[in-house]
């Protein structure tokens, strides 16, 4: 099936490694250009050598901490061209409403005011252009809010709301907008923060994987499937998908 995606212009942030580096790969294998940001020169020049080895597509590199409004508006400036915009960076640290407040503020400056801010910057252009694709990797918590991921389902729940006000009148003026989340995925994160908590329930953190037994099929979502529907809804084929949330679980959220 093609896409229709050759030649066109992807900034993905967050897109050194774990779900952002796939969309990344499966973008460039599409034949799109990419603007990839991160904090972490190193790791985007890592993601860089990947792409370039498997794809001769343009990678352009950023390097900024998105919670910084100003550093979203020379992003804005440096980028103001692109077809499609991936929101993917930051994450919303694991807290309940006893959580302190400094660490709500810092966990949605970046993933929350960042998505907002980026989209903000980028609509504008996308719309004087009337074409454009808005993509936002949320997170199935917003749908299922726990009692100890308020900060993470909150954050959550206001990105799939941002896709469908938004994306009810963008259309109007050519601009898709859509929330993908997905359930538990293989990337360092999780791996890491499954690590941790095997260590403190088993003492052990070769066990991490054990909790996957329970998800459908058994295993976590790999990065590649997420980045697969991704690239998908962002092309022409996906035309009249708009202003909702597609989740990527398995269909754990429903059991």
């Amino acid at each position: 099936m093609d896409l229709h995606l050759d030649g066109k212009s992807v900034l993905i942030t967050g897109g050194s490694q774990g779900i952002g580096l796939a969309t990344a790969k499966a973008f460039a294998s599409e034949g799109a250009n990419l603007h990839l940001v991160s904090r972490s020169m190193e790791k985007l020049e890592s993601a860089k050598k990947e792409i370039k080895a498997a794809a001769s597509v343009s990678v352009i590199l950023h390097s900024y901490d998105l919670a910084v409004s100003e550093n979203i508006e020379k992003l804005a400036s440096e980028c103001a061209d692109i077809d499609i915009l991936i929101n993917n960076a930051g994450a919303v640290p694991v807290g309940g409403i006893t959580m302190d407040e400094d660490t709500w503020r810092q966990a949605w400056d970046l993933k929350i005011f960042g998505y907002i801010n980026m989209t903000r910057a980028f609509y504008g252009q996308m719309e004087k252009r009337s074409t454009g694709v808005i993509i936002n990797i949320a997170g199935t918590a917003g749908e299922r809010p726990g009692y100890t991921l308020l900060a993470t389902a909150s954050g959550n729940a206001a990105i799939m709301a941002l896709a469908r006000g938004l994306g009810s009148r963008s259309i109007d003026n050519g601009v898709r907008v859509l929330t993908v989340n997905p359930g538990r995925t293989e990337t360092p994160r999780m791996e890491y923060m499954m690590k941790a908590d095997a260590v403190r329930t088993h003492g052990d953190s070769s066990r991490w994987r054990e909790p996957l037994a329970d998800l459908p099929l058994g295993r976590a979502a790999k990065a590649e499937e997420v980045a697969d529907l991704v690239v998908f809804l962002a092309s022409d084929r996906a035309s009249y998908i708009n202003a909702t949330v597609i989740t990527i679980d398995g269909g754990n959220s429903q059991r």
